[in-house]
């Protein structure tokens, strides 16, 4: 079998995140096992999906499931569903703006680089307020009889000057509008995985599969109303229509499901206390080194409950020193910079992605390089 090594890559210690470019998330045995066991024999994929769907709907609490190739594949099956629900016959050219509804209405605040993937469902979105306030009329002056849904962009960590979900909901239901939440990150805590939806009002909610979950990277989860998912399916892999491409093996599937079964049973404060420790620690370690300021964050980059270490440098030149030699060091330490207008001005450590004893090896690989790149140090 070959390894990394052999194509002369270096594996990578993930002190960041879950991003997608550095593979996402580390699927734990329960997982891996799922998947070599479905790889060992074929299956009626229309069943397959279905009858996980029903399994994932079960154990989330909503009333349909769908395990997709991504987060960003679920919300384009699930706008390409509610374009012509689930009926090939309505949108037979595309994008089709003459055949089916085909505008969304987003806040400005949600605005994000993964909303180009909309247009892959021939959508156009109309944007409402802007980054300082929204009101609630913009919202309900943009929806016209193009309009075909609202995405929703769930996490604290974007500016808070977005109508609530429930505000959302309400004016857009109010109009025969549905809502969907792109949730991509947000999980922990695990109750996203009904709050949106069964509590908030939401028709449809997304999830990485390769994120908090810990299931396949290229794994997506869409959950709520059966009449939405069902039409999301139908458009979707293996029938052969618009999205045949967005295609969910097998194998995904069955540890998508792995991963979300694990999920729902961990003990989650368990978890949380054991980061917590680890970012305890290392701020303890690394306090009162000079020109470097540690201090702990209770919330991570997408606004979750998972707390992380950040690492401020007056001298920015040392600041980028610091991530160069990280990400040239052996092994190769991944954390997430701090940069504002290209200038790096500090990083940030996370826990929750390491295996056993690597905290203490990031942990020992920052002290040396801020030993080594101490102002005193003589070049």
């Amino acid at each position: 079998m070959t390894t990394y090594e052999e194509l002369g890559l270096r594996p990578i210690i993930n002190a960041s995140t879950t991003f997608t470019a550095i593979g996402g998330s580390l699927m734990p045995d329960e997982v891996l096992d799922a998947m070599r066991n479905a790889a060992g024999s074929f299956v009626d994929m229309h069943e397959l999906h279905r009858a996980v769907g029903r399994r994932l709907a079960e154990i989330t609490r909503n009333e349909a499931a769908y395990v997709t190739s991504g987060c960003a594949s679920a919300i384009i099956l699930a706008l390409l569903g509610m374009r012509n629900g689930g009926n090939p016959g309505v949108l037979t050219s595309f994008p089709g703006h003459d055949l089916a509804p085909s505008e969304v209405i987003m806040h400005a605040a949600h605005r994000i680089p993964y909303d180009a993937t909309f247009h892959l469902a021939g959508i156009t979105i109309r944007q409402i307020g802007n980054t300082q306030q929204t009101f609630d009329w913009e919202l309900e002056s943009a929806i016209s009889p193009d309009t075909l849904a609202v995405i929703y962009v769930a996490g604290s960590h974007l500016p808070q000057v977005a109508l609530s979900l429930e505000q959302t909901v309400e004016i857009a239901h109010a109009r025969g509008i549905p809502v969907i939440v792109d949730a991509a990150a947000q999980l922990p805590p695990v109750s996203n995985l009904w709050d949106f939806t069964r509590d908030l009002g939401a028709d449809l909610v997304a999830f990485s599969g390769g994120k908090g979950l810990h299931g396949p990277q290229a794994s997506g989860l869409l959950l709520g109303a059966e009449r939405w998912v069902e039409a999301a399916r139908n458009n979707g892999s293996p029938f052969q229509r618009w999205a045949r491409a967005m295609k969910a093996g097998k194998e995904e599937i069955m540890g998508l499901l792995a991963a979300v079964e694990r999920y729902v049973v961990l003990d989650h404060e368990a978890e949380h206390a054991t980061w917590a420790a680890t970012v305890t620690r290392w701020g303890e370690a690394l306090e009162g080194i000079p020109g470097v300021d540690a201090s702990y964050c209770d919330l991570n980059e997408a606004g979750q409950p998972v707390p992380r270490l950040r690492l401020g440098f007056a001298d920015h030149a040392r600041a980028e020193e610091v991530l160069r030699r990280l990400d040239q060091s052996d092994p190769r330490i991944s954390v997430m910079p701090d940069r504002r207008n290209g200038v790096a001005r500090g990083l940030w450590l996370g826990p929750d992605l390491l295996e056993e004893g690597q905290d203490v090896l990031v942990e020992k690989a920052i002290i040396g390089i801020l030993d080594a790149t101490s102002p005193d140090k003589e070049n």
